[in-house]
């Protein structure tokens, strides 16, 4: 029974740890936040936050997967709202552009994830959280005879290229039109592809 409640509080304490520096990485960004504001934040000693991250960057990364995971969650939902195949795609796209407009993932997501991870981790961890499901989008479509045979991984690479580029530049810009041009934008290369 001790260890099943110890068990809970660790899990208790990391939840808190990520709910916490979460909040304030999306509001002050990665570098301005001490560790210090964290554990009083969270209400834990340093040797608390150390004992589930060895860092401010592990701390960061595990924030950052969850809003990966979140971003994630959202795109598949508002796809699989819709009926076909490239209704749900087209809708997945948008909802991925979306969401990248919201400052918490503008913060976390764009802005400080590729400055505090590097690029090419940040790359892996946006793979890992979209591009599969980009890639079996694309599959669908081209198994539908919607896109012409072709091969999926670079098709794959070069559209989330292009939703990435996209959302960075939505982050960067105070432009109040900037999701819908990105939108039609996007979306005339996307019926491009179309067979």
């Amino acid at each position: 029974m001790a260890d099943g409640t110890r068990a809970r509080q660790r899990e208790q304490t990391r939840r808190t740890l990520l709910a916490e520096s979460r909040k304030l990485f999306a509001a002050h960004g990665y570098g301005a936040v001490r560790l210090a504001e964290i554990v009083r934040a969270a209400g834990v000693t340093k040797g608390a936050l150390y004992h589930h991250f060895d860092s401010k960057s592990a701390l960061f990364k595990a924030v950052l997967g969850q809003v990966h995971e979140e971003v994630g969650a959202k795109v598949a939902a508002t796809a699989d709202a819709e009926d076909g195949p490239w209704e749900q795609f087209t809708a997945g796209c948008r909802a991925f552009l979306l969401a990248s407009t919201d400052p918490d993932v503008q913060q976390i997501m764009l802005i400080d994830g590729p400055a505090v991870l590097g690029w090419t981790l940040w790359r892996a961890l946006d793979e890992g959280a979209s591009a599969r499901h980009l890639a079996e989008a694309l599959g669908a479509l081209i198994d539908a005879g919607i896109l012409d045979p072709q091969p999926v991984e670079p098709l794959t690479h070069l559209l989330s290229g292009a939703m990435n580029e996209a959302a960075l530049w939505l982050a960067a810009t105070d432009d109040p039109r900037a999701l819908d041009d990105a939108w039609a934008a996007f979306s005339r290369l996307l019926q491009g592809l179309v067979a």
